[in-house]
């Protein structure tokens, strides 16, 4: 269990999962009024809430499938970062791909949360790496 500090401006519940193993937690929009996103274009929408993460983990904000495939909506930096030291609000960056308008209402589910604990790296500097089976093989090498 991974215990978060939150602030929750909004008046909305806090931030849930939907079924006993989901990895994420829906993050929903606060608004005063609906925003439009023109087809290509984005908005930043708020959600009021503010976390303060222990030092070892981060949230990630992670499109929700369902707005990608029935309206083309989707995260603009998927997934976005929370590190643990940002005391802001959180923003998700909503972008239509579509080619019609699409409206943001408050309440909203706009997008996933998923909070991890990740290990900082010390690098190891060499001149060459061991060799594997795969070796210098990438973008779609290992199947067609």
């Amino acid at each position: 269990m991974i215990h978060v500090k939150i602030v929750n401006r909004s008046h909305h519940p806090l931030p849930q999962y939907q079924t006993l193993l989901s990895a994420g937690m829906d993050i929903r929009a606060n608004l005063s009024a609906p925003v439009e996103i023109k087809p290509k274009m984005y908005e930043q929408i708020p959600t009021g809430l503010y976390i303060a993460l222990p030092e070892d983990c981060e949230a990630q904000l992670r499109p929700r499938s369902g707005l990608a495939f029935k309206h083309g909506v989707t995260l603009l930096n998927a997934p976005g970062t929370v590190d643990a030291d940002y005391r802001g609000e959180i923003g998700v960056l909503l972008i239509n791909f579509s080619d019609k308008p699409f409206v943001v209402h408050d309440g909203d589910r706009i997008c996933q949360m998923v909070v991890a604990r990740y290990g900082k790296v010390e690098w190891q500097l060499l001149e060459s790496l061991d060799e594997t089976e795969r070796g210098e093989g990438g973008f779609g090498h290992t199947g067609k």
